[in-house]
Formats: C-alpha cells, structure tokens, sequence
C-alpha cells in the first residue's frame, strides 16, 4: 500500500507572508528570490525591474518535512508550482519534490471551495492525503468528504505564523492512523 501523499503549499505555510513586514518570525531567514511565477505577475515590466520577492524560511521545516517523509510523499501543492524546487527546497534541504501541476488559468473551485481542492482530490486518486495550506475552510473538508473515497485531512495553517510544532503533531497523528 502507498504511503500517503503530504501536499505542501509554499506561501502561508513555509513562508508566513502575512506577518508583520517590519518583523521576520522567529527561527525564520529573509530570502529575495525573482522566480518566474513572480515576474509574471508583472506584465509590462522588463523583468530586470521587478523587485525579488521577500520570503521567510524556517530551516528547521526542512528537518521536520524529512522526518514525516518516512510516512508521507511529500508533493508541492503550490503557486510556485517547479520553482518550488530551484528556490524553497535548496534553502530547506529538501530534495526536488514532485509537484502538482495546476491548469493555467487557475480559476474558482466549485460551491465555494478553494480553487485548489478539486485538483487534489483528482490528483490523489483515492490515496490518502494530508494537505497543509492557509486557504482552506470548511466547503473544502466538505467537498473532499463528498468527492474522496479516502482518508483526508485538510489542515488551515496561519499565514502569520507559518508551520509550528502543532502543525506537524497532527500531520504525524494523521499518518499514525492512517
């Protein structure tokens, strides 16, 4: 039987883009990265001008993420889509992940759901899954009750705080039960 899948968003739980701008949490280090994602979203703009993107990284999550890999496959669930290779892993030790490769435009999910949601439960394709992100809410746990045939847990992580000890206790206790 295959280990469950771990999917991992980048921005709000690695990187706690929502805390105060004038204080970097604590454990984390400043990074200025331009991935392409980035300058994108920035038409017009000879890419030379676009300013880097400020991210904070807790080099501890790196650990923490190797430690759950004997029970998980790891997977990037994420904007940052294969950049999340070039730029996140390197800083946090991680090896090159596989990652989700979302439609482009990303769209709206149905009934109120995060755009994301219907994507994992396709891509899961029955397997259990974990997924640590800061949009989720409760028509998304719904949907995937509705629409999963195995075991979820859809985790809302605080785009202030990013990942903390608790956040990783309850992806361990998932595994556990699993």
């Amino acid at each position: 039987m295959p280990r469950p899948l771990l999917y991992l968003d980048v921005d709000g739980p690695l990187n706690p883009y929502a805390a105060k701008p004038e204080r970097r949490p604590e454990g984390y280090t400043t990074h200025r990265m331009k991935p392409q994602g980035w300058v994108a979203q920035h038409p017009g703009v000879p890419p030379s001008r676009v300013r880097p993107l400020r991210v904070w990284l807790n080099p501890w999550h790196g650990r923490a993420l190797l430690d759950l890999a004997d029970r998980y496959e790891l997977v990037w669930a994420t904007t940052w889509r294969q950049e999340a290779n070039t730029y996140i892993a390197p800083v946090l030790g991680l090896p090159a992940l596989p990652v989700v490769e979302w439609p482009v435009p990303v769209g709206n999910g149905p009934d109120g759901t995060f755009w994301k949601t219907r994507h994992l439960v396709t891509h899961a394709a029955g397997r259990p899954f974990a997924w640590l992100d800061d949009e989720l809410g409760a028509r998304d746990r719904e949907f995937v009750a509705a629409h999963h045939d195995g075991r979820a847990l859809l985790h809302w992580v605080d785009p202030r705080l990013g990942l903390r000890d608790a956040d990783f206790e309850a992806v361990a206790g998932f595994a556990r039960g699993v």
